[in-house]
């Protein structure tokens, strides 16, 4: 599966979803699984779910009859995107460490 690189935002929000979340509970989530680094305004929150959702990588969970807010839950396809993407990540940090531990093949 070929695929962009995330931004941090998205990388975060696509973690937030891999359990039912409302967007107000995905956003403080992300803050704190970020220590604090990564901050999301409701209109970019709400701008990047719409997108994911059109995307397919994460859908709205079935409402209860008590339930008031719209949750949110990771896809199979988002899943997908989010395992690959932490493969490229990996990818480029072990890279730089070989790099930075004078362990790379010269060009």
């Amino acid at each position: 599966m070929k695929h962009e690189p995330l931004t941090e935002a998205v990388y975060y929000l696509l973690l937030a979803f891999k359990t039912p979340l409302h967007g107000y509970g995905a956003m403080q989530y992300v803050e704190e699984i970020s220590q604090h680094r990564v901050k999301l305004g409701p209109g970019t929150l709400y701008g990047a779910i719409k997108t994911l959702v059109g995307k397919g990588w994460i859908e709205l969970v079935p409402a209860t009859k008590n339930s008031r807010r719209k949750e949110y839950v990771l896809t199979e396809i988002g899943e997908g995107v989010l395992q690959a993407e932490m493969k490229r990540l990996e990818e480029l940090l072990l890279n730089g460490q070989k790099i930075m531990r004078g362990e790379a093949d010269d060009h």
